[in-house]
């Protein structure tokens, strides 16, 4: 061999060592974070000598998902634009704030959020040593309740007042609920801290998610939630209570890339290698809960708002859970839909997505109501309120509970006075609020022989009377006039007898929900003498 070619033989083999001696101090110099999660017995959040970690808790740091140790020590890749949580494990709490906020995670942002004028995550330096997180036990029944807040809309001091009187005030001390979620629109981004302070009057842990109003303008989707961030912690996180998993997610991308809109429905690609390595750690006997802000079924024609494949994604990385829900918002009206194999659900039965309305209504519009806030009538004609999941092991129900008048289940529309005549083409028309496909509902005339009605997807008959007032008004009535409705999936209608004794009479109704419950109302009317 040459000198020059051993020369450059030896040139080439010191590179070869120079590139690998840099590729494995590269791989040694990867930061990353580390920590304990642990019995906090005095619950001071601080880890005493005394105190032990816990094994077999999922940490993460927004994509990947590990278990701690038999010490309770973790470790996950950190990156700069990351915040770690733990996801709460049956039997034990995570610490709140002074507003009840639930403090299960750290933000690790070294040179802060872009600064847009707008509240953001300050800049947080280097990663702690450790990133500990402590938990407190506690008892947790196999039969509990979530209380649920779609849409609360404080997007101004008025509707944030609104918010407190009409909604906090009914369930101050949670009303027996473990815990409670709203599901996306807040309120005005600079009035998040008021709407919080408002949640804490409420008295139990409460729990958030994104919704499109709650976004900062950013030109990357990743970059649209600095201030909820700032604010409320991560906006994907996991938690666990008796037997059920809950699973939160940002389903907004912005802006829209197809650009229709400044938004679109869907899940991005970390996001859903969120879920899949989360669900790797849960048992497919749990019952699992989804809430996110976006429905993933078309409620309502026009545009797409969901993403398509996203939801079929999602669908596949819940094969063999058997037991699952899923929650939203944003529509401002109740709806439910059951997704079947032919939907793309990849297991037996369906999957219930479970629209419950929101706790702003139409966005505080209409009437006044007995708190003297905006009755809030949504656009199917369900009236504000909230909603209760209640779970027992791994099975569930719901309850829709408006604002004001906590027993009014539905609402029932026909004529005061019917003429006794042959012909007669008076209806009845029942708007059973959380009423689904699957349900029934019957009638009946003074204690006699019960009539089944007709799901009917229609107008509300209530709201467009309040419209017609409204826009036959000589005088500018109270409010803001409620927004043109749509399509209530939850009307049942049929003809009123006419051939009755002259008098009053009443009309019973009766709803069996496919749950098996029942629920009742009645109303009133009179016959008359036909004058024709």
């Amino acid at each position: 061999m040459s000198k020059l070619n051993h020369t450059l033989h030896l040139g080439i083999f010191m590179a070869f060592l120079s590139i690998q001696f840099f590729s494995a101090t590269s791989v040694l110099a990867q930061e990353t974070v580390t920590g304990y999660v642990y019995d906090d017995r005095n619950n001071n959040s601080i880890k005493d000598k005394n105190e032990k970690g816990i094994k077999g808790v999922a940490v993460t740091n927004g994509k990947e998902v590990r278990l701690t140790k038999e010490d309770g020590s973790y470790s996950l890749p950190a990156n700069d634009d990351m915040i770690v949580s733990v996801i709460k494990p049956t039997g034990y709490a995570v610490p709140v704030d002074a507003n009840n906020q639930p403090q299960f995670f750290y933000i690790h942002k070294p040179n802060g959020s872009p600064d847009t004028g707008e509240k953001r995550v300050l800049p947080t330096g280097k990663l702690p040593k450790s990133v500990d997180f402590p938990l407190i036990e506690q008892d947790e029944a196999s039969n509990f309740s979530v209380l649920v807040f779609g849409d609360p809309q404080a997007d101004d001091l008025t509707n944030a007042g609104y918010f407190e009187k009409a909604i906090v005030s009914e369930v101050i001390g949670g009303k027996g609920a473990a815990f409670g979620i709203s599901l996306g629109d807040l309120g005005a981004r600079n009035l998040f801290d008021t709407y919080i302070q408002s949640l804490g009057k409420i008295g139990i842990p409460w729990y958030n998610l994104l919704g499109n109003h709650d976004t900062n303008s950013y030109k990357e989707d990743q970059l649209s939630d600095e201030t909820y961030e700032a604010s409320f912690g991560p906006t994907n996180y996991a938690l666990n209570y008796a037997n059920a998993h809950f699973i939160v997610l940002d389903d907004v991308i912005t802006p829209n890339p197809f650009g229709q809109g400044s938004y679109i429905g869907g899940f991005r690609a970390d996001i859903l290698e969120f879920i899949k390595n989360d669900l790797k750690h849960v048992s497919k006997d749990k019952l699992i809960v989804l809430a996110f802000h976006i429905p993933i079924y078309e409620f309502e024609k026009g545009p797409d708002q969901f993403r398509e494949g996203d939801r079929q994604k999602l669908f596949d990385l819940l094969k063999g859970y058997q037991y699952t829900l899923s929650l939203s918002g944003h529509t401002h009206s109740q709806n439910h839909h059951f997704f079947t194999t032919e939907e793309g659900w990849p297991n037996a039965g369906f999957h219930h997505h479970y629209n419950p309305g929101a706790t702003s209504g139409g966005i505080y519009i209409g009437p006044k109501d007995s708190y003297g806030t905006p009755s809030g009538i949504m656009r199917d004609g369900t009236p504000k309120g909230y909603a209760f999941l209640n779970i027992t092991d791994n099975t569930y129900s719901y309850e829709y509970v408006p604002s004001g008048d906590n027993d009014w289940k539905m609402s029932i529309h026909m004529p005061k006075i019917v003429p006794q005549a042959k012909k007669y083409r008076g209806e009845i028309s029942v708007n059973f609020f959380q009423g689904t496909p699957r349900d029934s509902v019957k009638y009946r005339v003074d204690d006699g022989e019960w009539t089944a009605l007709k799901l009917v997807p229609e107008y509300d008959k209530f709201l467009l009377d309040i419209l017609h007032e409204w826009d036959h008004a000589e005088e500018l009535p109270w409010g803001i006039r409620p927004s043109t409705p749509l399509i209530s999936s939850h009307i049942w209608s049929g003809r009123i007898p006419s051939q009755l004794p002259l008098g009053e009479h009443t009309v019973e109704v009766q709803a069996k929900d496919w749950l098996g419950r029942t629920y009742t109302s009645k109303k009133s009317f009179k016959i008359v003498p036909d004058n024709q």
